[in-house]
């Protein structure tokens, strides 16, 4: 039988990783939101910069891929702002 340390230990474990996944939510919600400003930030550069390009129309893939793939993690193009 194992000692009763050891059960407890494991109980403490099993909390804290409930609690991690109860807040990833959240968590999640919270970078969505940043995500949004700064790819709002990052459209509206793009549109200043591009205006005198004819043709060019702000936000569209260049690739033309077909997929939108999310940016890496990290700021959305820093040396901007």
């Amino acid at each position: 039988k194992r000692p009763e340390i050891f059960t407890f230990c494991r109980a403490l474990k099993e909390e804290k990783f409930a609690a991690r996944r109860a807040i990833l939510p959240v968590l999640q919600a919270e970078e969505d939101e940043r995500f949004v400003k700064e790819w709002k930030k990052y459209l509206e550069y793009e549109a200043e910069v591009m205006k005198d390009v004819p043709g060019w129309k702000v936000g569209e893939n260049v690739y033309n891929s077909g997929r939108w793939m999310p940016p890496a993690t990290g700021e959305l193009r820093p040396e901007v702002w």
